[in-house]
């Protein structure tokens, strides 16, 4: 097994950029990190091509060794690897992948248009999984789901549900082509409260930009836009908490 002491090691310097998304787009390649994030990753099998992990948690987790290249660190290590305060020992070096959307569309699907903030959108991703979602779409603006903040949101939820990057109006026609109702989220005139729909088989639901919304032509294409009345005095509620509402209404 390769032990690796220095965090200034060629392949420390090399490993570390893949936080970054321009290196990540250049070399197909991202850096996860966490116990339970690596743990999830090989119960999917995923295809890990290096696992760099410290002494002490190898230790406590043996399960972490598999049929890939694994690379023993130091404590320094770890800490320079980390993007949390505390770091927990543990990475692994995965390809991005960019699957297709299958010929035929069935379940339950979350378009998200040009979110920006990578915590909301991990948590998204992560609620998705929980409802039992069949696949998100991130739309061409929304941020990266590789980000640090996003991978740490999703907490291991992209090895369970697939995600996948497309411009949105295009995918909105091949859904349409399927007679695949589309739901936006909005406030205004035309929309119905989320309690007078639902539940439904096959269908997608659009969560917009945390500040502007779903873009104009979107929300001019779905079939109902929905939204979710509040009885308190607060102006409006998160992007992720309010899209959680409405997987669970929808999706049942």
């Amino acid at each position: 097994m390769k032990i690796i002491d220095s965090p200034k090691n060629d392949t420390i310097k090399n490993i570390i950029k893949l936080k970054q998304t321009k290196y990540q787009k250049k070399e197909r390649l991202y850096l996860l990190e966490g116990r339970h994030e690596i743990t999830e990753a090989i119960k999917a099998q995923a295809p890990i091509q290096q696992l760099l992990v410290t002494q002490t948690t190898l230790d406590a987790n043996p399960t972490f060794l598999g049929d890939f290249e694994t690379i023993l660190i130091s404590d320094a290590v770890s800490k320079h690897l980390a993007d949390t305060k505390t770091d927990q020992g543990v990475f692994a070096v995965l390809p991005i992948l960019t699957p297709t959307l299958p010929t035929t569309i069935k379940g339950a699907w979350l378009w998200l248009d040009d979110l920006q903030d990578p915590g909301n959108v991990g948590t998204l991703v992560r609620t998705a999984d929980a409802a039992g979602f069949t696949g998100v779409i991130f739309g061409s603006n929304t941020v990266s789901a590789y980000h640090p903040k996003t991978l740490r949101g999703m907490q291991g939820s992209q090895f369970h549900i697939a995600l996948y990057k497309a411009d949105l109006m295009a995918t909105l026609l091949t859904f349409k082509a399927q007679n695949i109702p589309i739901y936006g989220t909005a406030l205004g005139d035309n929309t119905v409260s989320f309690r007078d729909v639902g539940p439904v088989t096959d269908f997608a639901l659009v969560i917009g930009n945390e500040g502007n919304g779903m873009a104009p032509d979107l929300l001019k294409a779905t079939i109902q836009n929905l939204y979710i009345p509040i009885t308190g005095a607060a102006e409006s509620l998160n992007a992720a908490v309010a899209a959680g509402i409405l997987m669970f209404q929808l999706h049942q």
